[in-house]
């Protein structure tokens, strides 16, 4: 599968074909292969050579056009077993704990596996992304999702029970994903570089409560807590006006980071003063 796209589709892409009312489809395109729909069917052959943005047309006349998907797109259309993070969020963890090309990062909770392909196309081809989860199951379908987008060089999955620690100890970035997160931050402290970059997704607000202390009794200091809410517009020049649903509330967002106090006289006083959540990362 190849998600590195020309002009033209190719042999392998994983392409989306979007038709009216922006229904669409995405698959990887194969040679000889057909898509049928209840709106017609679209030889892949049909495709391959096309430059994206064309619009086709099945042998039914029903109209698509040929594009790349998203990562959204991606991510939104994944098979799950577990609630997945929606995009609004995972962006701004990804900015936030400095996830780029090259970077180490670790994830607990592996889920249906949508966190674990954007941080693994956020690594780039020379990152790495270590995934622990304790459910069968449920990582053999993430695997399979990973796989489906051509990122599993990048991805190392690791089955076992997180509380007896990480094999790692120099992550770039740990992000936290599990019923109880409280109970594992001195696991990922230790799983973390010197600096490194903690975050995490809570339902409730009991559970961040218990976070926050456990953080700040295991030195992290830095701490953030935010929600995201994203609402859309419909994109009617004559009619513009919010959609009629919106994804508001998802999850609490926590972000810290490992620091190491160098016993300054002021001891704990110190400590609880970087560790202080921030109003606002903004001026």
């Amino acid at each position: 599968m190849n998600l590195s796209y020309g002009m033209n589709a190719r042999h392998g892409d994983l392409i989306q074909l979007v038709g009216l009312t922006h229904k669409h489809f995405i698959f990887t395109l194969q040679t000889g292969a057909e898509f049928q729909s209840h709106r017609g069917i679209v030889k892949h052959d049909d495709l391959i050579g096309k430059p994206y943005g064309s619009q086709v047309f099945s042998h039914t006349g029903a109209p698509f056009f040929l594009l790349q998907p998203s990562l959204a797109d991606i991510l939104n259309e994944l098979p799950r077993a577990t609630q997945i993070l929606y995009p609004k969020d995972i962006g701004y963890i990804l900015v936030m704990m400095g996830v780029t090309p090259g970077k180490k990062v670790l994830e607990a909770g592996t889920g249906s596996g949508s966190m674990t392909i954007a941080l693994a196309s956020a690594v780039g081809a020379e990152g790495r992304v270590v995934s622990y989860e304790q459910k069968a199951d449920t990582q053999n379908l993430a695997r399979k999702n990973v796989e489906r987008v051509g990122l599993t060089s990048r991805v190392e999955f690791k089955l076992r029970d997180i509380g007896g620690g990480f094999d790692e100890t120099d992550a770039d970035a740990f992000f936290l994903d599990v019923q109880f997160p409280h109970d594992y931050i001195p696991q990922a402290r230790a799983a973390l570089k010197p600096g490194g970059f903690f975050g995490a997704i809570l339902p409730t607000f009991n559970q961040v409560e218990k976070t926050l202390l456990a953080l700040k009794k295991n030195r992290f200091a830095f701490l953030e807590i935010c929600e995201v809410m994203l609402r859309h517009y419909k994109p009617n020049p004559a009619r513009i006006r919010p959609v009629d649903r919106m994804v508001a509330h998802t999850g609490y967002l926590v972000f810290a980071r490992r620091i190491e106090p160098a016993g300054d006289p002021r001891g704990a006083e110190l400590e609880n003063e970087v560790g202080l959540e921030r109003e606002s990362p903004y001026p």
